[in-house]
């Protein structure tokens, strides 16, 4: 039977099949010797022998994320929250930055709406050629967009901790996901989720609730390939006077005109610089 890893436990997989089965399996030894592990999203072939499941193929994956460990992500929802806790817009873009990085659709999902509309937030991802969504996740209101936006899919949501996440992941599936208050001290949630698991949408398609996603990762990636990881910059690095121009301190550099004139946001810029300046760093220890 073919399938695909919804959760893992403790060295066990569980599998929802093509048949709608829910199978729990062991990998076969293979895997370790040939230092494949799989991971949760991971589309597989299984057969059952004597109520015992086993994992005997894992198809190619499309992409893979390190942290959480997941494999085949269709669309990456970025959740962050309009008010309470204040925008983290360096976070946010290093998930975008994520999502470019793996070749992975992503949109911004502003949530807490009811609390603040943040209409200049909204115009910072919709400048920058992202698909961005106002969202109130304890009003309900907006979520039939982000239901359009998922369905039929395998969609991950990433944010920090106390944007909302779990609760609009409550809605979506149905199911009441444990989550943490936000405190009234740090303004910051105290996630509770131990595992990553993808939970199925109505209509279709598979959720993922991440634990560590805030963790991002960009090794990957060199200072002067991190333009291509911003739409807005990459789109019009073109009209740089240099090849090669870094959009740092090079005269006639068309990207820093678009940030004089307002048509990339001051933010974007910011986080372009800091991420260059680490990854440049990253380069020089090597």
């Amino acid at each position: 039977m073919r399938g695909k890893i919804y959760k893992g436990i403790g060295g066990f997989y569980y599998v929802a099949t093509d048949t709608g089965e829910i199978i729990e399996c062991k990998a076969r030894g293979k895997f370790r010797k040939e230092h494949i592990i799989p991971i949760i999203g991971d589309d597989v072939e299984i057969e059952v022998k004597n109520g015992k499941g086993s994992i005997t193929e894992i198809y190619e994956r499309k992409n893979s994320l390190i942290r959480p460990a997941v494999a085949n992500i269709d669309i990456i929802v970025v959740v962050v929250a309009a008010k309470d806790p204040d925008p983290a817009t360096f976070v946010t873009d290093k998930m975008l930055v994520n999502a470019e990085i793996n070749g992975i659709e992503a949109v911004v999902c502003i949530n807490k709406t009811d609390l603040a509309q943040n209409a200049e937030l909204k115009g910072i991802y919709e400048r920058s050629g992202y698909k961005t969504l106002c969202v109130s996740a304890t009003e309900k209101d907006g979520l039939d967009e982000l239901f359009e936006i998922i369905k039929g899919k395998t969609a991950a949501f990433a944010g920090v901790s106390g944007v909302g996440k779990s609760t609009l992941l409550s809605h979506i599936t149905g199911i009441d996901l444990e989550t943490g208050e936000v405190s009234d001290k740090i303004s910051r949630g105290r996630h509770t989720t131990r595992h990553v698991e993808l939970f199925k949408v109505a209509g279709g398609g598979y959720v993922l609730d991440t634990p560590g996603f805030s963790s991002v990762e960009t090794e990957d990636i060199t200072a002067e390939e991190l333009e291509e990881c911003f739409p807005e910059i990459r789109d019009i690095s073109g009209g740089c006077r240099f090849r090669g121009c870094a959009h740092l301190e090079e005269p006639d550099c068309a990207v820093k005109i678009a940030v004089e004139n307002g048509t990339i946001p001051q933010s974007r810029y910011e986080s372009y610089k800091e991420l260059y300046e680490i990854q440049r760093g990253k380069k020089q220890w090597k």
